[in-house]
């Protein structure tokens, strides 16, 4: 249905221009269905304007919508041009009713090929605060953008996202946006973090303080994606000079950038400084990959196990959920799972399982043999809390995003406990109760029931299922180790690279945690 436009004889009427095949039975009706089947209707322009958006190369870049005086509509970004901005012309397009009434005014557009998304997304937001397009503003519903504040003043800059540039705490920071979308901001931030390894952690890193190198690095620093000035992983200079090309790379093409960094290799190399040639050919390479990386954004890697990460087809979207059931602003990477395996209290072990952007992170799995108890879950839990915990609480590692403990009200509080000797405790720490799945909340009398199909449930109840697999294998393997102590390793049909990538640090000979 085309858009409603009131008959020129009748401006009262609310029934628009008469449909497609409808015979007209008065000379206003009949001029009105020449009006908009001719070159001059509406919906004429609107197949104009979508036989030149289908035409576009089939690149990311940034659309601008106009009107008859070339006046700036709307500002929007696409990951493939013709693609996303011919929607806006088809017959069936429903742009709801805050976007709709641009259908009626737009005349042209324009648009600017990017070399990713992540420029597009960039560019986009330029453009949205110097023109300050009439639809754009429509769209922020009182809410305020998101801003990227990088910050330069610090001894360790670091990349923050922000709705407030004007805090305190950003004096002197360099401020980049608006952006629209916090969302591809936030995909964007994490992208670009693989190649500059800046960090985003709210750590008042001190240079040369000898707690440096007795300090832990987040597990950001273990996946290669930051290089962990926090703990002296590298010096100062190196990590300014990070800092100083992610910048360049926020204000000039991709290309221009990679020239200029081949140059600087060159000289290095010529220099003898083969660490740091070595360095920044990396870095030149990360670059050269961002396009693939984004193309790759949000599929499954085939190397993670299909047990655990079919739960949704896209990670990210369980972990939004989560956190919106939660009702943080605190986004959530990393999450770590606690559970207790025992028989008849024999061989009690427990288990922490890791998964960082919804994802199995196997390096980050540690079991522990029970010592305190034996038949008492709520004291084995309280055990493994305070193992694992104990240095993050002292200052000499962060805590993850969240904590998950499998059991419900009474095992929550058994680990808050623990948490509560120990002085510190991590931002989000909740139970997962079997049977129900309901999610408890410290202090809270009331669970959250969420939905059997909720992305955020499945999420947690994958790594849920994952620490209970990772416990049940240690207590199997020490329940065969005591009662056939001469019985040699069992045999597997798999590899050895199979197994050690489905099991856990267990199989390649790590030590328990202590």
């Amino acid at each position: 249905m085309p858009p409603s436009v009131p008959d020129s004889s009748d401006p009262g009427d609310p029934q628009g221009p008469p449909r497609r095949g409808d015979a007209p039975t008065s000379t206003s009706e009949a001029a009105a269905t020449e009006s908009w089947s001719s070159g001059n209707g509406p919906r004429a322009r609107l197949d104009r304007l979508l036989a030149k958006a289908r035409s576009l190369p089939k690149v990311p870049g940034v659309y601008l919508m106009k009107d008859a005086a070339g006046q700036v509509l709307y500002v929007g970004k696409a990951g493939v041009l013709p693609n996303r901005v011919s929607s806006y012309f088809v017959p069936s397009a429903d742009l709801g009713f805050r976007k709709q009434p641009l259908l009626d005014v737009v005349e042209d557009f324009d648009v600017i090929e990017c070399e990713g998304e992540w420029e597009a997304l960039l560019v986009e937001s330029r453009l949205i605060k110097d023109t300050r397009p009439r639809f754009n503003d429509r769209l922020v519903d009182d809410k305020t953008y998101p801003y990227l504040a990088v910050t330069l003043r610090d001894a360790s800059p670091g990349v923050y996202i922000t709705r407030n540039p004007a805090d305190a705490r950003f004096k002197g920071a360099r401020i980049l946006g608006p952006f629209v979308s916090a969302n591809g901001l936030r995909r964007a931030v994490q992208l670009l973090q693989k190649v500059f390894k800046y960090r985003t952690c709210e750590l008042d890193i001190v240079p040369g303080d000898p707690a440096n190198r007795r300090f832990r690095p987040c597990l950001l620093h273990a996946i290669g994606q930051c290089s962990a000035p926090c703990a002296d992983r590298i010096s100062p200079e190196a990590y300014r000079s990070d800092i100083d090309r992610f910048v360049r790379f926020l204000g000039s093409k991709r290309s221009a950038l990679l020239r200029e960094l081949k140059a600087e290799m060159a000289e290095a190399s010529t220099q003898l400084k083969f660490e740091h040639a070595a360095a920044l050919r990396d870095q030149i390479k990360a670059i050269e990959k961002l396009d693939e990386r984004e193309k790759r954004r949000g599929e499954v890697d085939f190397e993670w196990q299909p047990e655990v990460t079919v739960f949704s087809g896209d990670p990210a979207g369980g972990l939004r959920s989560l956190q919106r059931a939660l009702g943080t602003e605190h986004p959530i990477r990393c999450m770590e799972a606690i559970d207790i395996a025992h028989l008849a209290g024999g061989e009690t072990v427990g288990s922490k399982v890791c998964f960082i952007d919804g994802r199995p992170f196997k390096d980050g799995y540690r079991r522990y043999r029970i010592q305190s108890v034996e038949n008492d879950d709520y004291r084995a839990i309280q055990e493994v809390v305070d193992r694992r915990y104990r240095e993050a609480a002292a200052g000499e590692e962060l805590f993850p995003d969240l904590v998950l403990i499998d059991g419900g009200k009474g095992q929550l509080n058994a680990a808050m406990e623990v948490f509560a000797g120990l002085g510190a405790r991590p931002p989000i720490v909740i139970g997962l109760a079997k049977k129900e799945e309901l999610i408890f909340l410290p202090g809270e009398q009331e669970a959250i029931r969420l939905g059997r199909e909720n992305p955020g449930l499945k999420l947690c109840q994958a790594i849920r299922d994952e620490a209970h697999r990772f416990a049940q294998h240690y207590h199997h393997l020490l329940v065969r180790k005591r009662t056939m102590p001469d019985a040699g390793p069992v045999k597997r049909k798999t590899s050895r690279k199979t197994s050690r990538k489905a099991d856990g640090p267990e199989q390649s000979g790590e030590p328990e945690a202590s």
